[in-house]
């Protein structure tokens, strides 16, 4: 049996897409060992894999990022394994450094085109780092694969590699609804649920919420910008129609997720990796037999014109997407829905993953 190590820079709690590659390698006979950091709010795990969280001295900046590669550097080279599975480019070095020490098989699983986050747009210094990085070692990778087509496209032209796609497609699951622990009345509920980061239209759906009477938003996840988006939500007086859950367990959030009436995924155009950006969050809506107003982006846009479960937006002025979000939510997308659940699951991603790992 292969021993992989797996590694990512987060706390392994909400990560669904590393947990169903772990849960697909275990189930096909690799010994599976997925490494993380311990955070203070971090959940509690209950995983059929092997995990490790790291307690490190610091979480945010260069020093995280040195002091966690550093830390994982000497955690692979002395730990005993086969294959050494590395997602996204935060975890790279210190695993390419040991696959080529010691000899040992490097995959690569790129989530998202990290040197062109929005998070780095001020930051040219610490982008040109992560750049020069990138461009070093992505040429040598054998066996990588990333979460969509346009991400794919773009790193085997610049690189002249050989990226394949497995996207981010959620485990096919029965619809179990849960409760809200506010009343919602009769009023439509549009939910978001990820990482509330720059860019993700949050805060244009807080004005969006101006013009809307009887709907409610409930916003599930965490991020840099949540304190600013409860602060301007109390500025704005609509504490009653914009609601935080905060974070929630895959668990729990596959019970709230079938309560909306609408989903969301609104990101701007600021940089590749929006611009290619393909969210799990529009694949759960579906899989909830939730509608889905997306944004007129090419990765998004296609799931919407193949499957005709939802809308693109048409105009991002706060009362214009108002007014075609009362239209969307008078649409009946029950019959698409059902059909589109069934072909786009993690199921059938499956054998595309197994193909990457036939090589190590």
């Amino acid at each position: 049996m292969k021993r992989i190590i797996v590694s990512v820079t987060n706390d392994l709690s909400t990560d669904q897409r590393v947990d169903k590659v772990c849960n697909t390698l275990h189930n096909n006979n690799f010994n599976v060992l997925l490494i993380g950091r311990k955070l203070p709010n971090s959940f509690k795990l209950d995983r059929k894999y092997n995990t490790k969280r790291i307690n490190l001295l610091f979480n945010t900046g260069f020093l995280f990022y040195a002091e966690y590669n550093f830390r994982i550097f000497f955690l692979l080279l002395f730990s005993k394994k086969d294959i050494l599975l590395s997602n996204d480019l935060d975890t790279l070095l210190a695993n390419f450094l040991v696959g080529k020490i010691q000899r040992k098989k490097l995959v690569y699983d790129s989530h998202e085109l990290f040197t062109e986050s929005p998070e780095l747009i001020n930051k040219p210094f610490v982008k040109y780092v992560w750049l020069k990085l990138e461009n070093l070692i992505l040429p040598k990778l054998e066996n990588c694969y990333t979460v969509c087509k346009s991400i794919a496209d773009f790193y085997n032209k610049k690189h002249k590699t050989n990226f394949k796609v497995v996207r981010n497609l959620p485990v096919k699951k029965t619809i179990k609804k849960g409760k809200i622990s506010f009343s919602t009345k009769t009023k439509k509920i549009i939910i978001y649920q990820g990482s509330l980061n720059i860019g993700r239209g949050l805060e244009l759906m807080i004005n969006v919420m101006k013009h809307l009477n009887n709907h409610i938003f409930i916003i599930i996840g965490s991020g840099d910008v949540y304190e600013d988006l409860k602060n301007k939500t109390t500025k704005e007086n609509l504490n009653d129609k914009v609601k935080f859950l905060g974070k929630l367990t895959p668990k729990e959030l596959h019970k709230i997720t079938p309560l909306a009436d609408l989903g969301i995924s609104l990101e701007e155009n600021l940089g590749l990796n929006y611009r290619y950006a393909l969210p799990n969050k529009i694949f759960d809506y579906i899989q909830a037999e939730v509608p889905v107003l997306v944004s007129n982006l090419p990765e998004m846009k296609r799931v919407i014109i193949d499957y005709k479960v939802g809308e693109i937006i048409n105009d991002r002025a706060p009362k214009k997407l108002a007014n075609q979000i009362k239209k969307i939510l008078e649409r009946d997308f029950s019959s698409e829905l059902k059909k589109a659940k069934e072909k786009l699951v993690w199921e059938k991603e499956e054998p595309k993953l197994l193909s990457v790992f036939e090589n190590c």
